[in-house]
């Protein structure tokens, strides 16, 4: 049962940051350690709205929506890069906002790239990191990801057949049920809003600027794991096993960067909150209780 004093702290702000107005969810208090959730494509903040009341007892919680996504601003790509660099330079510009000197990254597939940008720029205010789905390692990307290297190739020749199918009602919904054998378990409003978001005019050019930057991520993950093993930061590592486009593979790699992590697969796809959120709040609070000092 969530308390009342739990729920009642749950908030919906919005906040100019250089220009864009962001959209963020908050709850718990705000002297308490603060986790940081950054979610993934096409979601929004909202994929954290069943998570944050099962936290909010014990820890500050701040989801921002990114330029382009949820309740955010969605500038033109004429006005606003559509870069993993831009994104993470708007929501350190929110951090600062805010004032969160210390954090927990959680993150998960987009909010990874974004999550590793803020640690190698602020070592010092990542208090641990929660990795769900979210890829630092080449052998975590699947064989879907074939095709979508052949669009950084030649963005002209394969724009069309890649963006579709990440921006349509389908895709939406294979990123979430994925291989999982209880597709009832999974809610359809999540892909439907989804879908919703990516019909809005301009989104086909913004997703598809944002995903031809995505193969710089991969080419910062040597850059990403250097980090992780200087740092050795507490890490727990939640991963859905029938996700179809990050493997099980990209899961166990975290441990040869950081030996201590903690690795577990879900019966779950990519979101898998969507399918294990009491189980992966436990873990959460059962990993922060162990390595952070309340």
């Amino acid at each position: 049962m969530i308390s009342r004093a739990t729920s009642a702290t749950l908030t919906y702000r919005m906040v100019d940051v250089n220009g864009v107005r962001l959209f963020y969810r908050e709850a718990g208090p705000r002297d308490a350690p603060t986790i940081l959730l950054l979610h993934g494509f096409p979601s929004s903040s909202r994929m954290y709205d069943t998570l944050l009341p099962l936290l909010a007892d014990r820890y500050h919680l701040v989801a921002p929506d990114y330029p382009g996504f949820g309740h955010s601003d969605a500038p033109s790509p004429d006005d606003f890069a559509y870069t993993f660099d831009h994104l993470a330079e708007t929501i350190e510009g929110l951090v600062e906002r805010l004032g969160l000197g210390r954090y927990v990254l959680f993150q998960q597939d987009y909010g990874g790239p974004i999550g590793m940008r803020l640690a190698l720029r602020h070592p010092e205010r990542v208090m641990a990191i929660i990795v769900q789905n979210a890829v630092s390692h080449e052998e975590g990307l699947g064989p879907l990801w074939e095709g979508r290297k052949a669009f950084w190739q030649d963005r002209a020749a394969y724009e069309e057949k890649v963006i579709s199918a990440f921006t349509s009602l389908e895709g939406a919904r294979q990123r979430h049920v994925g291989c999982s054998s209880r597709p009832e378990r999974y809610n359809p409003d999540s892909w439907t809003d989804e879908a919703a978001m990516l019909s809005r005019p301009g989104q086909g050019r913004i997703q598809s600027d944002l995903f031809y930057d995505y193969q710089n991520n991969v080419a910062a993950y040597p850059e990403w794991q250097r980090w992780l093993r200087d740092h050795q930061p507490p890490l727990l590592v939640v991963w859905g096993r029938y996700d179809p486009s990050f493997t099980v593979a990209g899961a166990h790699a975290y441990a040869g960067d950081v030996p201590g992590a903690e690795i577990h697969l879900l019966d779950a796809g990519h979101f898998a909150l969507d399918e294990k959120l009491d189980e992966i709040a436990a873990l959460v609070r059962d990993f922060l209780a162990r390595h952070l000092k309340m």
